[in-house]
């Protein structure tokens, strides 16, 4: 998707056009300044869709929402007079979320995109709103968001009213490392609280931008542990004396898949140069020597070893090339539906046209979610087959058994390989879709949704246990090339993989906790601190 949204020195203008996926990563993670375009055509065309909706409300229009109740109360026709305590009290009694708060990248995440998608011109906000939205970013007050109560269907009303409550001096926030009042905050750095007018907190509260932003999350993380499975993987190929010629690109073009060739790719960049993964021809001669000895004694001879791997190396590009591609899709999904006006109803001046429509309805992404999960869980399992390879001396090509370099008296890995299997079948379960659990709800209005948010706070959920597993798979394939004393015959990209563990863990000689070992290396991939390819 093209882009002309300026992300320099740290600062991100919203056009009329495009945010970047790589824009709400840095937005969100990392606090870049956030500003809206100066442009006067632009800006005019924020001020054309609140004149449209003023003059028809001053003509006796009627609109969902603006002057009728909400959802299922649409018959309810509400005088002018009550149209500004109608917004306000849609704040008040949404504000009803259960569980732990979302994170606060989430959270920043989130009014970025709703910033965004009313600065469309199409929600008819007064451009104070946009504005009160980019405040919370700039300056570092984070609305305290509960994880429950969405369904994702008229957006996310739920979470977007813990936001746009904070914006109006109500609720809490996290700010300069602490949780407060939000009008606390909002006095603090100056920010006079947001009086909302006509249409303004239905337009705050529709929309996906609470799933939306965190499937950005998601989808950025879920890139980077993809990655360092590829790694691992390719470190538990030197472990095993495998060949790379199972990622040759004549066998990978043969089959036409794009994700495929790109893994097979991958996983060759980061064994190049490696001394330990053997070519094939080499394990071919020393099988031949079984086959000669066959025919002279006329009786079958076992090899020492296979002329090929098991499928967890062998197929790997063909097994996990499907995830890259949807990788690439749910991107792309997440990059549209940020830059979509997903409220309700829409205001159109150029037609002078009053759409009552459903583009909050967060299927898109949900299906996004759901999807990654079962490649979050795929990527899983392959995990736990090829650390199982490192593990059992009948599959690991003369690896001590669990790793350890005293079997019997020190049981090495055994315990860490059960707490993987532990996060391994936890992602199973929580991989189940989400899209297809609708249950109509409020008043029958909402007869069918979409359930986005929890489809992407499962596929977050299944992140977190995946860094955690990822960071045990990456233990044992160190602690299996240190068994081989195979460092110095690395792959270059494997190598640097390595040496990223160990300078946080040390090779595990005599039985240790690893818990700490674990967590360490988990809170270096949530902090991209180990290098992988792009």
């Amino acid at each position: 998707m093209n882009s002309t949204t300026a992300a320099r020195n740290g600062a991100i203008t919203i056009y009329p056009e495009d945010l970047r996926f790589e824009d709400i990563i840095e937005v969100a993670r990392r606090g870049h300044h956030v500003s809206l375009n100066k442009d006067q055509e632009f800006r005019d065309k924020i001020r054309r869709g609140r004149e449209t909706l003023e003059r028809k409300l001053a003509s006796g229009e009627v609109i969902y929402g603006v002057n009728t109740g909400f959802g299922g109360n649409v018959r309810f026709v509400i005088p002018d007079e009550e149209m500004a305590h109608h917004q306000r009290n849609l704040l008040e009694y949404h504000c009803c979320g259960v569980g732990e708060p979302f994170s606060e990248e989430i959270v920043r995440a989130a009014i970025l995109l709703r910033a965004n998608a009313l600065a469309r011109g199409l929600s008819a906000v007064r451009e104070t709103v946009i504005e009160h939205l980019l405040d919370l970013l700039n300056h570092g007050i984070t609305p305290v968001v509960p994880r429950y109560g969405s369904v994702g269907a008229s957006g996310d009303l739920t979470p977007s009213a813990y936001i746009a409550r904070a914006m109006c001096g109500g609720g809490e926030v996290s700010h300069r490392g602490r949780r407060k009042p939000a009008a606390d905050a909002l006095r603090q750095e100056g920010i006079e609280p947001l009086k909302l007018e006509a249409k303004e907190g239905l337009a705050l509260l529709n929309g996906t931008t609470i799933m939306t932003g965190a499937a950005a999350l998601i989808v950025d993380e879920a890139s980077y542990l993809f990655r360092l499975s590829l790694a691992a993987l390719a470190m538990t190929a030197e472990a095993l004396g495998a060949p790379a010629d199972y990622f040759h690109p004549a066998i990978h073009m043969a089959k036409h898949h794009p994700g495929q060739l790109q893994v097979a790719e991958m996983l060759n960049s980061l064994l190049f140069g490696s001394k330990l993964a053997s070519p094939l021809e080499e394990i071919r001669n020393r099988v031949q020597a079984a086959g000669r000895k066959a025919h002279e004694l006329h009786e079958v001879v076992a090899a020492s070893e296979a002329i090929q791997s098991p499928y967890s190396i062998r197929c790997a590009p063909q097994g996990l090339g499907p995830m890259l591609e949807s990788l690439e899709q749910a991107r792309t999904i997440v990059e549209r539906e940020a830059n979509s006006v997903n409220d309700n109803p829409l205001i159109d001046p150029a037609a002078d046209r009053v759409y009552h429509t459903g583009n909050f309805f967060g299927a898109h992404v949900a299906r996004a979610m759901d999807g990654l999960k079962l490649d979050l869980a795929n990527l899983a399992n392959w995990q736990h087959s090829l650390m199982a390879l490192l593990m059992d001396e009948r599959f690991s090509n003369g690896l001590p058994p669990s790793l350890s370099p005293h079997p019997g008296l020190y049981q090495g890995f055994k315990a860490a390989q059960i707490t993987h299997t532990s996060l391994v079948t936890a992602i199973r379960h929580w991989s189940a879709p989400c899209l297809i659990h609708t249950l109509p709800t409020e008043q029958f209005n909402q007869d069918i949704v979409s359930l986005g948010t929890n489809a992407a706070m499962t596929a977050m959920d299944i992140t977190g246990l995946l860094r955690s597993a990822t960071a045990t798979f990456l233990l044992a394939a160190a602690q299996a090339i240190d068994l081989r004393k195979g460092v110095e015959k690395m792959g270059s990209g494997t190598r640097r993989v390595y040496s990223a563990i160990r300078m946080m863990s040390a090779f595990v000689e005599e039985d240790r906790a690893l818990d700490i070992d674990i967590r360490e290396i988990a809170a270096l991939i949530n902090g991209r601190g180990i290098p992988a390819l792009n």
